[in-house]
């Protein structure tokens, strides 16, 4: 009897060492994409470096750099005049688009894994797409910042303060128009303002919008946010 126990203890200890009585190891998880670093056009930068299409088209080389658990990218990319923008996809780190030239566009990049449905999204720069001849060119459209479009504001004072960001690649902003209203298409509401900050009286609904101007008379339109008061 006494050997008999000797032996199961044994074999126990045998199935032990082999792991044959333990669970197996969970799996590691899959690793998530990181976020590009864009690398062509720069930021905020004149493109120049495309190649010409007709007078009014070029292609241009967005190109960025690889980024880690990434199968591919997706590059969204929009035409800041219009608000028209496109998303297409790449296995590369570059891919190459036909532009409007004399425009600003922005654009961004999505690292995705056929692995995990998670994504990650680079900064969004923005460019000058220039065209031949140009020599002077139109402000970025502003960067309305608050109130966020359809934010509901709590006033102070009775008021609410917008505030927005302007850049140009000739850095030559000489001033911005506010639009607000009530109405979506939202009236003039002052003039040649040097400051990207302006408070206004609290409305219960307001639509608003920026136009940038620069010394050589171009300007550029933000398009119009909506916001409310609680």
């Amino acid at each position: 009897m006494k050997k008999l126990n000797y032996i199961i203890l044994a074999l126990s200890l045998i199935l032990a060492s082999c792991g044959g009585t333990g669970s197996d190891p969970a799996p590691e998880p899959d690793k998530l994409p990181v976020k590009v670093l864009q690398i062509f056009p720069e930021k905020d930068a004149v493109c120049n470096q495309g190649t010409t299409i007709s007078a009014t088209q070029s292609s241009v080389t967005l190109r960025w750099n690889s980024a880690a658990n990434t199968d591919s990218y997706d590059v969204a990319v929009k035409n800041l005049l219009t608000g028209a923008s496109t998303t297409q996809s790449s296995t590369q780190t570059q891919l190459t688009v036909t532009l409007a030239t004399n425009t600003p566009y922005s654009w961004a990049v999505t690292s995705k894994s056929a692995k995990v449905t998670d994504t990650a999204v680079s900064d969004t720069w923005k460019f000058y797409n220039a065209g031949p001849g140009t020599v002077s060119y139109a402000p970025f459209p502003a960067e309305l910042l608050t109130p966020t479009n359809g934010q509901a504001v709590t006033p102070v004072n009775g008021m609410v303060t917008l505030t927005w960001k302007g850049s140009d690649v000739d850095n030559d902003i000489v001033s911005y128009d506010v639009y607000l209203s009530n109405l979506p298409t939202p009236a003039l509401y002052k003039s040649d303002v040097t400051a990207t900050t302006l408070d206004v009286n609290a409305k219960p609904n307001s639509y608003w919008r920026v136009v940038t101007k620069d010394s050589k008379g171009n300007t550029s339109d933000s398009g119009v946010f909506q916001y409310t008061i609680k």
